[in-house]
């Protein structure tokens, strides 16, 4: 079943890359008592993912916090690795962080898995966006296969 509004997140664990290497980020722990800017892509490195949706929640990080978000997190069917040099490359350190769903559990508890296998992918994370406060969907913005228009910062400031 795909997570809606008003649902609270399901309790999975991701990883981030820090300074010290790889460390685990317990989803529950993490969503507590804050509003989290969540997106999620089909890949790291990929040319929609890498041209507008990570730069643009990079770009208006600023505007983002000044509308009551207290953190903004990329989320993708990559390992810690990939996610820590995408987040490197795209100089994402401070303003997105990069939570690695490697195997996809985040993913498919919340129903938004897909099936990018025709792409030598597998099964990764859908292009979404969502709003969390206090571990609570209060916004979930869904694209269609292939569009990328309601799951962007710009498209999220307007919700906020």
């Amino acid at each position: 079943m795909t997570i809606a509004k008003g649902d609270k997140l399901p309790a999975v664990t991701f990883t981030t890359m820090t300074e010290n290497g790889p460390e685990q980020v317990n989803g529950a722990d993490y969503f507590k008592g804050r509003t989290v800017a969540l997106f999620s892509v089909p890949g790291a490195f990929t040319p929609t993912c890498s041209a507008k949706h990570l730069p643009g929640f990079v770009e208006k990080a600023e505007e983002l916090k000044a509308k009551g978000v207290d953190e903004i997190a990329c989320t993708a069917v990559n390992d810690v690795f990939v996610m820590g040099a995408w987040g490197n490359s795209a100089s994402a350190d401070g303003k997105v962080t990069m939570l690695a769903d490697g195997n996809g559990d985040f993913a498919k508890a919340v129903g938004l898995e897909m099936d990018g296998s025709g792409y030598g992918m597998g099964t990764r994370g859908q292009r979404f966006s969502m709003i969390v406060k206090d571990g609570v969907v209060e916004e979930l913005n869904v694209e269609a296969p292939g569009d990328f228009k309601l799951s962007s910062a710009d498209y999220m400031l307007g919700q906020l």
